[in-house]
């Protein structure tokens, strides 16, 4: 029968299926941080060894702060990136710790090295994991106790989600970017249309987006609600592939592209859902509210409750606007910011940093900021290429790597009250510190408005 591409990846890779209908699947790559320790503490109370080390890695990135290394004042995310070590060490895993010149964020580390493969199932006790899938992976984030199990039988049991493809026709416009899509499809569908769904992002407008770009499409997969994004490999995704230093080479690559080119959609395949978006009609988009689903171009109002028929979305709108401090019908570029962040899985590397650099260059941030970059080798690329000093020229801190102001589990937090413009990929209550109002946009347009020292339109400048 005729399949879709996640279809061809899950079959492989499934061991056998129960009575309930799930599948017990092969996980080919384990990516473990330091919040991780739970799942290797179960296997110490167990007795159990790690079951595939050469095919488990560990990456110290969520906790870890991204100014003052190597010392970490913290005792308390101190001791968890040494759990982290001690761990990797006890089971034979690979560490990229805070001393290893690759380190980074997991879901930059991974494609970076070459560890992100076509056709492959890969998991993390982390959601955005979905990011993987650019390469044609099924990528998806697990629970602490699958992170347990993955770790004892490389093995993980799974209910088989439905398909979806997004088609994107045409082309993207000057200064549209693929955080714009995500927000864009995320909106016009809602924060659950994916839910229960495995998506392919497919037409002419993804086929012409970087391997950076589809990244970041693929991790923003889960704030649409979907299990895991992804993108068919083509001559864009073997030449991102090639040299990496942990990927096949010579002649394995070869023979490994020869496989790669028959991970594709069958003409025929049908899919439980499919929806059309036309590139042409998306704009620079930013958010407005407390989830990725509330955002809008950047020319539109902040929407107003009394314009919706349902009282609950209603009360939900009001909330979401008392907190941020939006008033309905303010114009989005009338509001002013208090700093702005660029970093995290979803927009730090070394594209994303260039776009920023690149409306900053020559101009000064009206507010404070941090750029952290995705992870060393992209520091180290940065600062080669003199984007490092654009940054601090115009005001901003350049830092380490690390997840950073992303998640404000690190030390790196937005003050209560305060308004941050983000690449991050959420903005919920709280997300970037107790309090904190955060809209996401893309790297190029929160450049844009560091310059302005409010919500503006890159576009304009």
């Amino acid at each position: 029968m005729p399949a879709t591409l996640f279809d061809k990846i899950w079959d492989a890779h499934e061991i056998l299926r129960d009575e309930e209908g799930r599948s017990l699947l092969w996980i080919d790559r384990h990516f473990v941080h330091e919040g991780s320790f739970h799942a290797f503490d179960t296997l110490a109370e167990r007795g159990l060894s790690v079951a595939r080390p050469d095919l488990t890695f560990g990456i110290a990135d969520h906790y870890v702060p991204t100014a003052g290394r190597p010392r970490i004042a913290d005792p308390k995310i101190a001791g968890m990136v040494e759990r982290l070590a001690g761990n990797a060490a006890r089971h034979g895993v690979q560490l990229f710790g805070l001393d290893d010149p690759r380190q980074g964020i997991v879901h930059v580390v991974g494609p970076e090295q070459g560890l992100t493969l076509p056709g492959l199932v890969m998991v993390c006790g982390d959601s955005h994991t979905a990011t993987h899938g650019a390469f044609g992976a099924v990528a998806f984030g697990i629970g602490a106790s699958e992170v347990a199990h993955v770790l004892a039988t490389q093995t993980l049991w799974q209910t088989k989600p439905k398909r979806m493809r997004l088609v994107v026709d045409g082309r993207l416009a000057a200064g549209v970017t693929a955080k714009d899509l995500a927000l864009h499809w995320i909106a016009a569908l809602g924060a659950d249309a994916g839910r229960g769904y495995a998506i392919e992002y497919a037409g002419p407008a993804v086929e012409a987006l970087s391997m950076e770009a589809r990244l970041t499409l693929c991790n923003l997969s889960i704030e649409g609600g979907a299990r895991c994004g992804m993108v068919a490999p083509d001559a864009t995704t073997l030449a991102a592939l090639r040299d990496r230093p942990m990927g096949p080479a010579g002649a394995d690559f070869d023979a490994a592209a020869a496989d790669w080119a028959a991970l594709t959609t069958d003409p025929d395949a049908v899919f439980d859902r499919e929806v059309t978006i036309d590139a042409r009609r998306i704009a620079p988009t930013v958010t407005w509210g407390v989830s990725p689903e509330e955002a809008l171009p950047i020319d539109a109002r902040v929407p107003d409750p009394a314009a919706l028929v349902s009282e609950e979305a209603a009360r939900q709108m009001r909330g979401a606007l008392d907190y941020m401090g939006l008033a309905p019908g303010q114009k989005l570029t009338d509001v002013a910011i208090d700093r702005v962040f660029i970093g995290s899985c979803t927009n730090a590397r070394i594209e994303d940093l260039r776009a920023a650099a690149a409306v900053l260059k020559g101009r000064r941030s009206r507010v404070p900021g941090i750029v952290s970059p995705g992870s060393t080798l992209v520091k180290r690329q940065a600062e080669a290429e003199g984007l490092d000093a654009v940054f601090t020229e115009a005001g901003l801190e350049w830092r380490d790597s690390g997840c950073s102001m992303c998640v404000g589990m690190n030390g790196d937090r937005v003050p209560a009250g305060e308004r941050c413009a983000s690449t991050t990929n959420r903005n919920f209550r709280g997300r970037q510190g107790p309090g904190a109002r955060t809209h996401l946009m893309s790297p190029a347009m929160v450049a844009a408005a560091a310059v302005a020292g409010r919500l503006t339109d890159l576009r304009d400048l």
